[in-house]
């Protein structure tokens, strides 16, 4: 309210908008449901619903109940902490007052003025301990407030409902938008879900960037899921997560980040892509590499919790720190990718190390070059990319916890089938592995017969090594075998399964034209297949229907280019509406004169 209690110009307004939101006739919208949220999607179709994206909502969802337990367990933890060195504050001996009177002693002073003088101090001293040991219990005693979500580009609002009704714990959610026509639709979603998401959920018109940039670490979690890059945004996220916070981030230009265009992912990420096999985990690390380089700007660090490529997007959920000492890490989590242009090897190649003495830590530039000139298996040249995050992209105890948390609340995931499926492939990832291998590819290079998966690995662990593999691609596999030693496997798989000669110069012939220098062992090993693939647990699953995919960008219109997108069918059909919308309208016209 304004002066003498009267209405701002702001509020005023605010008030016409939200009258505008509550005023719509439900004849003109279609419900849809998903979770335990509904919202109503415009005849019009004005703000769009994106149904392939209720795998990545459940995965939100599913992360944010862990996180809002973690936070929970972290805050007691605190608690305790304080508690007991509160204790050890209080237990402490007060030896000032003795001190005192023995020099009164010394002076000659009477008794009765020694004894006032020591009962003084004495009581004042303990006044200011328990004053002390008391302000640290209420400090202590503070209740953990619910934490607060930023919902920074909300479009019809779902997300921010089923954030509200879904996950218990939740305090204030915000929907940003900067489209009238999204932030009205929100706004008539959030009437129409009840006073739960009324009293929760809050719809505001503004840009995301402005106003996670005046909104500096309030908020335990910021959601950014737009359409295309999130690059424009990364700089004022990190700077609105709280210390502790949670930011979940999505990518939808894969074309980008697989290097289809190279000098375009390098000014948005900061980052060259390589295009192998392994280009969507790299993409993942790519995302990762370039939050930390908009953290490191503010003193700021994150720790991956969970990295998915999924559909056509990839998603990552990082804890944001703030940590100076901390920071200086970061040179050690990046590396660069040497790609042979040849064959399938790849090396990493480290951007700093430390040298430790005594208790000091230096921190230095990484040993370099880690390749020669020409790859040291077929003799061809070497593509470098990145840098990329090559640091864990999983915390796998945050896995193991939400695996558990979706399977006892299946019932409430939409897309429980698939977030589980892709949950469980992650949770037998090697984590500290950066990138992957695939069987055909280097079988395809080779010209050979590819050996099944179970014998591939059986080798491997023979060889004593450790190999798993991959939510990324289910032919992709993941080792700490250097190249020589699956290069030697191969060449054993080879011998016992010829191939027909090939031109010398290509990079099959050099690596065959080479004697193994390890005997691969073929035998069966236990561990060659996963606890889920021994159970027959399903670990990727196909696409619910035809053209799953992203789609269109609210606000353009349907043509014949798009029928890759949508599939033949809705775009001639929406083609065909279109069409037909003015005729329609003549002859109702025409009907109701000649009624």
């Amino acid at each position: 309210m304004g002066a003498g209690g009267e209405k701002t110009g702001d509020e005023e307004k605010q008030q016409k908008e939200t009258s505008k939101a509550a005023s719509f006739d439900l004849n003109d919208y279609t419900v849809i449901k998903e979770g335990e949220a509904e919202i109503l999607m415009h005849a019009k179709n004005e703000v769009f619903y994106n149904k392939t994206q209720v795998n990545n909502r459940d995965m939100s969802i599913a992360v944010l109940r862990a996180f809002v337990e973690k936070r929970k367990l972290e805050h007691e933890a605190l608690l305790s902490k304080r508690t007991k060195s509160a204790a050890k504050v209080s237990d402490k001996p007060v030896d000032k007052p003795e001190a005192s009177v023995k020099s009164i002693s010394k002076d000659g002073n009477s008794n009765g003025q020694c004894e006032a003088s020591e009962e003084a101090p004495e009581h004042e001293s303990c006044s200011k301990t328990e004053k002390m040991v008391n302000n640290l219990e209420e400090k202590n005693r503070g209740e953990l407030k619910q934490p607060r979500v930023l919902e920074a580009l909300s479009a019809s609002g779902l997300r921010a409902l089923r954030y509200a009704r879904e996950v218990e714990g939740i305090g204030e959610v915000v929907a940003l938008d900067n489209d009238k026509d999204a932030v009205e639709a929100c706004r008539r979603n959030i009437k129409f879900n009840g006073s739960v998401a009324c009293s929760k959920v809050d719809s505001h018109l503004a840009d995301a960037r402005v106003y996670m940039l005046t909104h500096p670490k309030e908020f335990d979690v910021v959601d950014l899921d737009p359409y295309g890059s999130p690059s424009i945004f990364l700089d004022s996220a990190v700077q609105s997560v709280v210390d502790g916070g949670i930011l979940m981030c999505t990518a939808t230009d894969m074309a980008v980040l697989c290097g289809g265009n190279g000098e375009v992912c390098y000014s948005k990420y900061g980052s060259y892509p390589l295009r192998g096999k392994y280009c969507h985990e790299m993409a993942l690390r790519i995302l990762l590499a370039s939050i930390e380089s908009h953290a490191n700007r503010y003193k700021r660090y994150i720790v991956p919790v969970l990295s998915v490529q999924m559909d056509f997007y990839v998603r990552v959920f990082v804890r944001v720190y703030t940590s100076a000492s901390a920071m200086k890490n970061t040179p050690l989590k990046l590396s660069y990718v040497y790609q042979c242009t040849g064959c399938d090897s790849f090396h990493l190649q480290p951007i700093g190390r430390t040298v430790t003495k005594n208790t000091s830590v230096r921190y230095l530039p990484g040993f370099a070059p880690i390749v020669p000139q020409e790859c040291s298996d077929c003799g061809k040249k070497y593509n470098m990319g990145g840098p990329i995050w090559s640091a864990p992209i999983h915390d796998q105890e945050w896995v193991t916890s939400i695996i558990e948390d979706v399977k006892s609340m299946k019932d409430l995931y939409p897309a429980y089938n698939r977030i589980s499926a892709v949950l469980t492939t992650i949770s037998e990832e090697l984590p500290d592995i950066p990138l992957f291998l695939s069987l055909h590819n280097l079988c395809a290079t080779l010209k050979c017969t590819s050996p099944s998966a179970v014998i591939f690995r059986s080798a491997v662990i023979n060889a004593g090594y450790r190999i798993s593999g991959t939510h990324v691609n289910p032919l992709g596999l993941k080792t700490d075998a250097p190249m020589d030693v699956i290069w030697d496997i191969m060449r054993c798989w080879v011998k016992n399964h010829p191939v027909k000669a090939q031109p010398p110069d290509q990079a099959g012939s050099v690596i065959l034209a080479k004697e193994p220098v390890l005997q691969a062992n073929f035998a069966r090993a236990v561990a060659s297949l996963s606890k889920a693939q021994a159970k027959k647990v399903a670990r990727f699953l196909p696409n619910p229907e035809r053209h799953w995919g992203p789609k269109l960008r609210a606000g353009r219109q349907i043509t014949s280019k798009h029928v890759s997108l949508l599939g033949a069918d809705a775009v001639n059909g929406a083609i065909n509406h279109e069409d037909s919308d003015e005729p329609a309208a003549k002859q109702r016209e025409a009907s109701c004169i000649a009624d």
